[in-house]
Formats: structure tokens, sequence, C-alpha cells
């Protein structure tokens, strides 16, 4: 809901504040006092397009501001807002400037943002009413949401719908998905299986390369191992030039101790431990023996298994670094081509449940569009009698659904609303339609209808609306637009005392002159001028007490009225 409006040298406004009520809020003034102007301010914040000619004369800049109140009921509006990252509480404060330089700023919450931006979320927040580019009705969306948003069976139907088409969506991509990767699989398919019969050739085993290292690293130091294992034997067993060997000295301390033992066992200990020690080098020459019986200098050995190692080598640099990663990389590619292999067995299940979705498609598709016009045809008889009790009697309005072929997330159908001014005029799209009277009495006849369910903008603005009309017509359109003001936020601009004494608010618009310039101010009535600016939008400047008294009447019955809109709009509620 629109709080407040502020205005700053914006043509005849040079500084204006205005804040606006929940219900109906009447702007009236003399002709050319500026209140379209005020409107043309409120469409700067809805991001229609402002010319350099609006700054007022002497200034540098113009500057509009408004804030609106947000409610749970806002969500969509909020969901922009956060994907925009404005941080938005109960509040929204947007802020224009257009300098005369052609280049301008756009705030909401402090946060800049495009114009793009502001005309997007604009219709979450005002719905202006007569001039065709401002006319939220004009838009499909805003259409479907009208013959939509009170039909609970439909809104039932469109889920069931809205399940199936994102089913039918998925399906139908993964098959997209999965036809452009089988067109380019012809050489990968190649190159997984060359890499499968690599692999698999080479007939890996878990630890393979570490034995194979041990045994290279044996097999190239073959020489230099027999040459110190030999050393080693012959220190041990094998008494030479230089001496005796270990065993066969030990063999002598072990006679001379065992001499000993005959006259002193005082060194019987140590008899023991050369014992011990005798048995575990004479086992150890015997282990020094058998090595070099083991090693086996053969090149054709060591050049056989450094070629396996090498391709070891090659297999883990290509797949993962080590045997257990190239075994890994292996089991995926046999996966692939398992996949690659069951394709057609695939494709043919997923065409098979395309099918399956897309006749549960064109069954809801088709009852959604019977429904829609069951809908619609109960809608454009009671919009076409509202339309007659507005004063266009010979008016004609037709909410027509058509199916198409393409499916959408909504359905596979077109929705026009065409309309007919008199007899013999053709019935028209409502795009097509020039009159801003015309189109703000049809928004007025839509609204009245709807207004209980119609999720639109939270605050709606009727320009023109009283063109050309009077007496009974009037008196239709105040009541309308009064009942249309129990469920939203309504800015009128009027000449007529018919729709002004409906006012919740009564905001008065006067031009003056200021120096030497001319301004607009903006002023809420008091109860008491209210009567007297009633009394002259009904009898002219020349206010007499019969005219006075006439507008109290009418602002008493206005009252009424307006009261059984209240009980009316509860009992709704």
């Amino acid at each position: 809901m629109l709080l407040s409006l502020r205005v700053w040298n914006f043509a005849l406004l040079e500084e204006v504040a205005v804040e606006f009520g929940s219900g109906l809020n009447i702007l009236t003034g003399e002709t050319g006092a500026g209140k379209s102007i005020l409107i043309d301010a409120l469409g700067a914040i809805l991001g229609h397009r402002i010319s350099n000619d609006a700054i007022r004369s002497g200034a540098d800049a113009l500057r509009v501001q408004a804030v609106f109140s947000l409610d749970s009921s806002d969500k969509p509006l909020r969901t922009l807002l956060t994907e925009q990252e404005i941080e938005c509480e109960d509040e929204l404060i947007i802020l224009r400037k257009v300098m005369r330089t052609g280049k301008g700023t756009i705030l909401i919450n402090g946060t800049h943002v495009t114009l793009t931006f502001l005309r997007k979320i604009a219709p979450h927040l005002v719905d202006i009413h007569g001039q065709n580019q401002n006319l939220a009705l004009l838009h499909e969306d805003a259409q479907r949401s009208l013959l939509e948003g009170g039909d609970s069976s439909l809104c039932e139907l469109l889920m069931r719908y809205a399940e199936v088409y994102s089913a039918w969506r998925e399906k139908s991509r993964l098959r997209e998905e999965r036809a452009e990767k089988i067109a380019d699989i012809g050489e990968r398919v190649d190159m997984l299986r060359w890499q499968e019969k690599e692999i698999a050739e080479a007939e890996l085993t878990e630890g393979e390369d570490e034995e194979l290292e041990v045994e290279i690293r044996r097999l190239s130091h073959s020489e230099r191992l027999v040459e110190n294992a030999s050393d080693v034997s012959n220190l041990l067993s094998e008494d030479g030039e230089e001496g005796l060997s270990v065993l066969s000295a030990l063999s002598r301390v072990t006679h001379a101790l065992d001499e000993i033992a005959r006259y002193d066992d005082g060194l019987s200990n140590t008899r023991s431990m050369i014992e011990e020690a005798y048995i575990s080098l004479q086992e150890a020459s015997y282990e020094v023996r058998d090595y070099l019986d083991s090693i086996d200098a053969d090149p054709a050995r060591l050049d056989m298994i450094q070629t396996r190692m090498d391709a070891i080598d090659r297999l883990k640099k290509k797949y993962g670094g080590s045997i257990p990663a190239v075994f890994e990389r292996l089991f995926v590619i046999r996966n692939e081509l398992e996949s690659v292999d069951n394709y057609d067995i695939d494709m043919e299940r997923l065409e098979a449940e395309i099918a399956a979705l897309y006749e549960q498609l064109k069954v809801l598709a088709a009852d959604l569009t019977v429904r829609r016009q069951e809908i619609g045809a109960v809608l454009s008889g009671s919009i076409e009698r509202e339309l007659q009790d507005l004063g266009m009697e010979r008016a004609r309005f037709r909410i027509v659904v058509t199916p198409e072929e393409k499916y959408t997330n909504r359905g596979a159908d077109r929705l026009t609303m065409l309309f007919s001014a008199n007899v013999g005029e053709e019935e028209k799209p409502l795009e097509k339609i020039a009159s801003g009277g015309e189109l703000s009495r049809i928004a007025l006849a839509v609204k009245s209808i709807a207004a209980a369910r119609d999720i639109g903008g939270a605050s709606m603005v009727f320009d023109e609306i009283d063109t050309g009309i009077g007496g009974r017509t009037a008196q239709m359109v105040a009541e309308r637009i009064a009942f249309v003001a129990q469920y939203k936020q309504v800015l009128c601009i009027t000449h007529l005392p018919q729709i002004a004494c409906m006012a919740d608010e009564h905001l008065y618009i006067a031009k003056s002159v200021k120096g030497e310039a001319t301004v607009t101010q903006v002023e809420e009535l008091s109860a008491d001028e209210r009567v007297r600016e009633i009394a002259r939008m009904a009898s002219g400047d020349d206010v007499t007490e019969a005219a006075l008294a006439n507008a109290r009447e009418m602002l008493v019955s206005a009252g009424k009225k307006k009261a059984a809109f209240q009980k009316k709009s509860k009992g709704r509620k």
C-alpha cells in the first residue's frame, strides 16, 4: 500500500508531501491545478519515462520519493527484492532522481537499482488505470490471475498440470542431453575400448610394482652383492692366508675353555656364551652361502622385468599414479561402456515415459482450457452487465480462451479479452482500445467483480474514469469505486461530486502564484472543507446554502453505502 509521496521540482510541484489512507483517496481541484502531474510523479516511481522537460524551471533536477508498506501477502515482490539483495522488512522506500543532464538515480531502500528492475516490481505496487501503457489488465498474466484466482477446481487442476508439465520437461531435457551426448560419443567409445584393452591386457596384480622394484635393485647390483656376500662367507668359515676364520677362531676358543673347565668351572658361563655365539654364527654362514647360491646375475631377466616395470609405470602415469588407481579407472571405463551399450534400451524406456507424460499433459491441458472457457463465459457476462451499469449500455465484453499446440507451464491455450463499446463495432482486444476513460471503466467493472480475490498490486489509481459520464452512471461508478476500495487502496482523480463524496481521504489540489512562479499544493480537507468542495463541484464557484445542504446530504448517503459495502466485505473475508 502507498503510504506517502514526496515530490520536488516536478513541473508545478515545487515541494509537495502527500500521505494516503488505506481506502479510497480522492483527489480533486480546479482544471489545470496539477492533479495529473501528481499521478505522473507517481508514475516516475513505477518506472515510467520522465522527460527533462518535467524538471521545474530554475531547478537542476527533480526528485520523487514514495513509501510503501508491505505485508505477508507480498511474497512475489519480496522474492524479487531478495534476488536483488535489497533488505526489506515492513516498508519499501523508492527514490528517483532525474537530472537536467539526462542522468538519473534510482534507490530502493538505499540500494541502487536499474530502471528495468523498477519496472519489474511496479505491477506489484500500483496498478494505474487511465492510459493504455499503464493498464495492468492489458497483460496476459493479470488476465489469467483474474480468470483463475477464485476457482478452487481450476487451481487444483493447474497444480496437477504443473507437476506433469515439470516432469515432461525434465524427461525431454534428459532425452535431448543424451541424444547430443551419443552423437559425439563415437570417438570416445573407441578411446574407452582401447583403454580398457590396454589395462586388461597388462594383467596387473596388487603390489606387483613394489615386488619388481626390489628385484630390479637386486639384479642391477648382483656383482657387488656376490663380492660382499663372498667376503662375509670367507670371514665366517674359510681359513686363509690372512689367518683363521671367525668360526675357526671360536672353535679354538671353545677348546681352550674346555681345558680350563677340566680344572676350574669359573668360566663355564663364558663357555656357554661362546658356544651360543658359535651356533648363531654357523647358522649365519649357512644363510650367507644360500644367499650366494640364490644370486642370479641374469641380464635377460633384468631386461624383462625392467620392460614390465616400464609398462606398469606408463599405466600408473596415465590412470592415477598407482595400481589401485588404475583398477579404479578400469571400473569407471567399464561402467561408461556398459551405459553406452545400454543406450538404446534406456532411450526406449525414456521415450515411453515422455510419451506417457505427454498424453497426461494433453488431457490436463484440454481440461484446463475447458474450465477456463466455462469460467470465462460466466465472468464475461458479469463484467458486461457491470459495464452497462457504468454507462456503457451497448458494450460487449468477452473473455476468449483459444486452444494452442504449444504447451507452457500454464497450459496450452491463449487468453484474449475482447471489447466493443458500440453496436456495429467489431469486438477487438483490449490493447487496441484507445480511450483511457473506457479502459478505466472496464478495469473498474473487472475489479468490482473480482475485488475480493484479485491478487494484483495493493494500490490502484483511476484517472479519466469520469470522462463523459454523469447522473445515474456517475453514481454507479462512484459506488463501484467505493466497493473496490474495501479490498484495495484506491487513488482517484475526479471532477464528479458523486465520486468525491465516497472518499475516505479527500485531497485538494490547488494552484497559486509564489513570487514570480506558479506552484501546486496538496492538502487534506477537513469535514467542513469537504462539504464546501463537494458543493463547489456540484454547483460551481457560487456555493449557496442549498448547495452546501445538498453536499451534506450526499455525504450522509455515501456514508450509508460505504457502511453497507464494509459489512459485505467483512462477510467475504
